[in-house]
């Protein structure tokens, strides 16, 4: 078999769990219930984040906080700084690609 397939946890319920780590990227899942939000920290790499469900709120450095639904890409800088929350639907779900590996990026 060539390709290799990696599960990610199906719930409705807070989850932060890393799907993939390797040299290259490092790929991250979340479930993010309303009222729910990440610490506030700085992209160690360049970031996709994937919005699946829902909607995410994003507030990056200094800007005002920018809603995105379900289907959006979010390509976010590295260094900057995040603050991700959902304030708006009972689920959001992302995917944060992170690439290169925030581990070369030091």
């Amino acid at each position: 078999m060539v390709e290799k397939a990696t599960p990610f946890t199906r719930t409705d319920t807070k989850t932060i769990e890393r799907v993939v780590s390797n040299e290259n990227l490092d790929i991250n899942h979340m479930v993010l219930g309303n009222g729910d939000a990440l610490p506030e920290h700085n992209a160690n790499s360049h970031v996709q984040m994937i919005v699946v469900r829902g909607t995410i709120t994003l507030r990056l450095d200094d800007q005002e906080p920018h809603d995105y639904p379900a289907g959006h890409i979010v390509a976010i800088p590295f260094r900057t700084l995040m603050n991700v929350s959902n304030t708006h639907d009972p689920i959001a779900e992302i995917f944060v690609v992170k690439a290169p590996a925030p581990a070369s990026m030091a």
